[in-house]
């Protein structure tokens, strides 16, 4: 199982970068389109997100954006 989750929609450059990253990493993640799966919306409305890419990894607090500082700590 995974321990990255990365919610994504469509047309989000920041998802795609943030995708291109893991992947680059060998870091395997579980996508969940919240265009797709709007279910997850007001979950993370509710936690502050306001922004795509949210990535939550395990054992870690969960951010908004593309942010190579935080997924270069998930890959060491």
């Amino acid at each position: 199982m995974e321990k990255v989750t990365v919610y994504t929609k469509y047309n989000c450059v920041q998802c795609k970068m943030t995708k291109k990253f893991l992947e680059a990493q060998g870091i395997p993640f579980k996508e969940i389109n919240i265009e797709e799966e709007t279910q997850f919306v007001e979950e993370l409305k509710a936690n502050g997100h306001r922004q795509t890419p949210v990535v939550a990894v395990e054992g870690l607090p969960a951010f908004s954006g593309f942010r190579p500082d935080v997924l270069k700590k998930i890959s060491a």
